[in-house]
């Protein structure tokens, strides 16, 4: 996975929206197209979080979030019902798939192979072509029935990596904390960074 160059990253309605933000800027600076896919509760909950309020409009949302994050190009943006965009297909099929943070909802409808999202559908291509998905909960506790469809996503080839900060690090604030879950997503990917010092460094 080090040759990374397209990866679709996932808001939903979980809190932590905050991950998926510095996800997609790590991503960038990395140098990887990322293709955001936000669903209605993800934008919602994001503007509650963090104070950035996206149109809903997914070609306005791409204007605003490319100049957040000084990007060009690199950034795309997709309506959650746009089944024609490109990453719908297996053809042409991203690289990666990280839903951060992914509701126990949109968890559980791709545990049952549901596609009634864009972003459910690039999750099924991604289990069906063996790219890497990878789902970030936050939540706490998990039920049973949680617990139930992240065991049938890792059968079927996904990766469940709750956020779950570490803290031998010693962070110093909650940006050190966020800084950790996205560094481990980062390792899932292949992808090098600096984001937090490693045990015994």
């Amino acid at each position: 996975m080090g040759n990374l160059r397209k990866i679709v990253v996932g808001i939903t309605g979980a809190s932590g929206s905050i991950y998926g933000l510095r996800l997609i800027e790590e991503l960038l600076c990395a140098q990887i197209k990322v293709s955001l896919l936000l669903s209605d509760a993800g934008r919602q909950v994001l503007g509650f979080e963090t104070g950035l309020q996206l149109d809903d409009d997914s070609a306005a949302c791409e204007t605003q979030l490319r100049g957040h994050f000084s990007a060009g190009k690199s950034l795309l943006v997709y309506g959650m019902s746009d089944f024609f965009a490109p990453i719908a297909s297996g053809s042409s099929a991203p690289d990666a798939v990280v839903i951060c943070p992914c509701s126990m909802g949109t968890l559980g409808r791709i545990a049952a192979g549901l596609s009634d999202t864009l972003l459910e559908r690039v999750a099924d291509v991604a289990l069906k072509e063996g790219r890497k998905l990878l789902l970030v909960p936050r939540e706490t506790p998990f039920n049973q029935i949680h617990l139930e469809n992240m065991l049938r996503i890792s059968r079927a080839g996904g990766q469940i990596l709750p956020a779950m900060p570490g803290f031998y690090q010693q962070p110093e604030s909650i940006d050190d904390l966020v800084d950790f879950v996205v560094g481990k997503i980062l390792d899932q990917l292949g992808v090098e960074h600096q984001l937090f010092k490693r045990w015994g460094e």
